[in-house]
């Protein structure tokens, strides 16, 4: 018998100064908080919503960066304006892919984070 998997339930990054990853978070990518809660003094848990689903930060499980999530964004080309003008936050290069273009940058602890826009296709279908 296998498990079943529903959907994602959370994607995590372990981060190590909660002010400077609110700053990324919040500030650059201007996401907004769904719960935090304060496990003990300065260990914190924070979910941000993104369309249903969470991408939580905390500094209460120690951890290693790493390249875990993708964020579909509008406008990616004033994204990576955004970016280059953040301190925190250096844009890599746009890839470019048939359905979609994105680019990387990392957090202040240096998680992944790709900025990813979809490419409309021509016949008025979504693309993948």
């Amino acid at each position: 018998m296998s498990i079943q998997v529903k959907e994602i339930a959370f994607v995590f990054h372990a981060v190590k100064d909660i002010p400077a990853a609110r700053k990324f978070y919040e500030g650059l990518l201007g996401l907004k908080i769904g719960q935090q809660a304060e496990f003990s003094p300065g260990q914190w848990w924070i979910e941000y919503d993104l369309a249903g689903q969470a991408l939580c930060i905390s500094n209460a499980f120690p951890g290693q960066p790493s390249s875990s999530v993708a964020l579909d964004v509008a406008d990616l080309d004033a994204a990576r304006d955004a970016a280059q003008n953040a301190v925190l936050a250096l844009p890599g290069e746009i890839m470019e892919f048939p359905p979609c273009r994105m680019f990387q940058i990392k957090d202040p602890d240096g998680n992944e984070v790709m900025l990813h826009q979809r490419k409309a296709k021509n016949d008025g279908k979504e693309s993948v």
